[in-house]
């Protein structure tokens, strides 16, 4: 009788124990979130002892604000899986940053529709187009290094690397404009993650400066497109696609509408990928004896590399590189109605945080006593079954992932292949390979490195 009632409430004996119902929100206890917001930037593990006290869900308040933030396959798939119950979220620095009109910043309909017309940039058509353009890149950055009579920082050379792709061969700029434009960005991302008041001189201040000066060189870029176009000439880049896209969506845009979405693409398509660039290039010179295992691959490679080529080891190593250290360390949704995740209720109107880094460096649940292995340990050979047991989502999840992830998955697995099969690079000595984390992961030292040719030449 007590079994058939048990199964009545929908309860199922799990280790000769009843699961808990749905437990309340645990909380630091927050009032102000001051003290919170010192600890959250200056401690790297600041959610990850939280969620050791108390659990993969809990809440507290930043500056403020008050955050639910989450982990483990549970919680997340939870999230995800109400996407009808979420809408997208961002701090007000971002909000500010990207505009209103941000296709970031919109929800329901009007993101959807703002998401096909930029999704055109980044489709499989697009990319086939760049790849023989973002090949020559990769072979002038290996002549550039290997020609070099000082150390270079190889951080630096990702970022205007990643830079130049969305700049040159997407969007079709030039010399001094992408110079330009390359400033004024590096000053708009750094703030994006800072507290969002414009006194004088402040980061914000001048990023808010820096996002006029961005704007009105994109709106150039637009009308340039747009005379060629009306003069039937070929637009550079994929700024055709974008055109193709606004037609098949019926969407009347103002120049005001598409240069905050150009805007968008731009840190969709650079941030990321220079985090993820650098990190991968730090994970392979810190970490030795995984470069015999994927130099055998690679050297099996043709380059320029055909995008039908296998790269099981490669793959792997990215996997895990994004594993320990994502390019977006979390993303944010705002709940519209009461949530479950992971048995924990969820008030509606919460902004719920998802802490990517802890998630993949913690099995959560029953799966905690799954696996022995020690998920701080760098080893990308567990990806290679494809079943590591990791809910692994480096650039977001769900309606909202990044924009800008295909063609940064593009980009890695030139630049992997192209630079290691030209160059053996050795890391400077005495010099800090700590990761600054905003906005997003990269050696604080820059990464010096000395190359030198495969076949023996400096």
């Amino acid at each position: 009788m007590a079994g058939c009632l048990e199964r009545l409430l929908g309860w199922e004996k799990m280790d000769n124990k009843l699961p808990e119902l749905h437990r309340p929100l645990p909380t630091t206890g927050a009032w102000s979130g001051i003290l919170e917001a010192l600890a959250f930037f200056r401690d790297p593990d600041f959610v990850g002892q939280r969620f050791n006290q108390l659990g993969d869900v809990y809440a507290t308040r930043l500056l403020g604000q008050p955050l639910v933030f989450i982990r483990g396959g549970r919680a997340i798939s939870d999230l995800l899986s109400q996407s009808d119950a979420t809408v997208g979220w961002w701090p007000e620095s971002v909000r500010q940053l990207l505009g209103t009109r941000s296709l970031a910043n919109r929800n329901g309909s009007d993101h959807r529709a703002r998401r096909r017309v930029v999704g055109q940039l980044f489709s499989a058509a697009a990319l086939r187009r760049y790849s023989p353009e973002i090949v020559m890149l990769v072979d002038e950055l290996a002549a550039d290094l290997q020609n070099a009579i000082t150390p270079i920082p190889l951080v630096a050379r990702m970022r205007r690397f990643a830079f130049s792709v969305i700049a040159t061969v997407v969007l079709g700029l030039q010399g001094d404009d992408r110079d330009a434009l390359f400033a004024d960005f590096e000053i708009w991302t750094r703030a994006l993650f800072s507290i969002p008041i414009p006194f004088p001189g402040s980061p914000f201040s001048r990023a808010l400066e820096a996002r006029t000066r961005l704007l009105a060189r994109l709106g150039g870029v637009l009308k340039r497109a747009r005379d060629q176009e009306e003069a039937g000439q070929p637009l550079a880049g994929g700024l055709d696609l974008l055109s193709g896209g606004l037609d098949e969506a019926g969407l009347p845009l103002t120049d005001d509408d598409l240069v905050e979405q150009l805007l968008l693409l731009l840190f969709a398509g650079y941030e990321t990928t220079a985090s993820s660039l650098s990190c991968l290039m730090a994970a392979v010179l810190q970490n030795p004896e995984v470069l015999p295992w994927l130099q055998s691959e690679i050297d099996s490679l043709n380059w320029p590399l055909d995008e039908q080529e296998s790269t099981p080891r490669l793959s792997a190593l990215v996997q895990e590189v994004m594993r320990l250290n994502p390019p977006v360390g979390g993303f944010f949704r705002r709940t519209t109605r009461e949530l479950v995740l992971d048995g924990v209720q969820v008030p509606g109107g919460s902004v719920v945080q998802v802490a990517l880094a802890s998630s993949n460096r913690t099995r959560s649940g029953e799966d905690r006593d799954a696996e022995s292995d020690d998920l701080d340990q760098f080893r990308p050979e567990r990806h290679l079954n494809g079943n590591s047991g990791l809910t692994l989502l480096p650039f977001g999840g769900g309606e909202r992932v990044c924009l800008g992830k295909a063609l940064a998955e593009l980009e890695i697995r030139l630049m992997a292949v192209g630079l290691l099969r030209q160059l053996n690079l050795s890391l400077e000595p005495d010099q800090d390979l700590s990761l600054q984390l905003i906005p997003s992961p990269s050696p604080r030292g820059g990464l010096l490195v000395r190359a030198m040719s495969r076949n023996g030449s400096n």
